[in-house]
């Protein structure tokens, strides 16, 4: 399958062939897999002191027919406090999970292992199969892109990795047919206390030589070089089906694999 590519000016220069591995299989099950998998690399361990609740002089009396007893007082048998001077203290519970101020009974853990494990092949279909994704249309929309009448993967010429200012990156994409996509952007959502700004298109390249500093203005877009693209950039959230841009050097290194 041929895809046309677009030079700087939104002007179609010519036709490459897309590389096998566009032609891979769409699995969603494996890309939601391999995500998460890597996700969990970064969650980082947490849990509680491990004297939290037990920091009192709360005890137990079971002995009969002595100060402080707890027998036949109509009381649960639980460590209490002692030696109180208001009445409305005097043997209150404390220690156990139960009790108010108590510790808890199964607390989380810093010994707990979040890292999901993954196969070194089922890794790599997974991001064979993101790529794949890129180039379907029903994928793209699927996540909410503006593309129009766009073929997919959108291919555009290496003098974009030299652009160094925003408003040029702004202009191209407009030029390309993505105008609606920007506005989308632009529509922020408020969610935990915070703006939820969607993700737009991922920029594939195979040499930085400036276009990340213009990029990184642009709040949902991003960059990412060719021998590093991994899963969290092709599917955000597990979910296929990106809008990607690559460049014309990064599909022929796609080629070459």
């Amino acid at each position: 399958m041929k895809v046309p590519i677009f030079n700087l000016e939104g002007q179609e220069i010519g036709k490459t062939d897309l590389p096998a591995v566009f032609k891979e299989p769409i699995r969603e099950d494996l890309i939601l897999r391999a995500f998460l998998a890597t996700m969990s690399k970064k969650r980082q361990p947490y849990g509680v002191n491990v004297l939290a609740g037990k920091r009192t002089s709360a005890h137990y009396h079971g002995v009969r027919r002595t100060r402080y007893t707890m027998m036949g007082r109509e009381l649960a048998r639980l460590p209490r406090l002692h030696g109180q001077t208001v009445p409305y203290m005097m043997f209150r519970a404390r220690f156990v999970p139960q009790a108010v101020k108590g510790r808890e009974a199964h607390p989380p853990k810093v010994e707990k292992i979040w890292v999901q494990k993954i196969n070194k092949k089922e890794r790599r279909k997974a991001i064979k199969s993101a790529i794949a994704a890129t180039a379907s249309k029903e994928c793209v929309l699927k996540r909410g892109h503006k593309i129009g009448d766009l073929q997919l993967p959108i291919v555009i010429d290496d003098r974009i990795q030299e652009i160094a200012k925003t408003k040029d990156i702004l202009a191209i994409l407009k030029k390309i047919g993505l105008e609606n996509e920007l506005k989308r952007l632009k529509k922020r959502k408020i969610g935990a206390h915070k703006y939820k700004v969607p993700r737009g298109p991922l920029f594939v390249i195979t040499e930085d030589k400036g276009i990340s500093k213009a990029v990184s203005n642009i709040p949902g877009v991003d960059i990412c070089q060719i021998d590093k693209l991994g899963i969290e950039h092709l599917a955000p959230g597990g979910v296929c089906g990106r809008l990607t841009i690559f460049t014309k050097s990064a599909i022929e290194k796609l080629k070459g694999r």
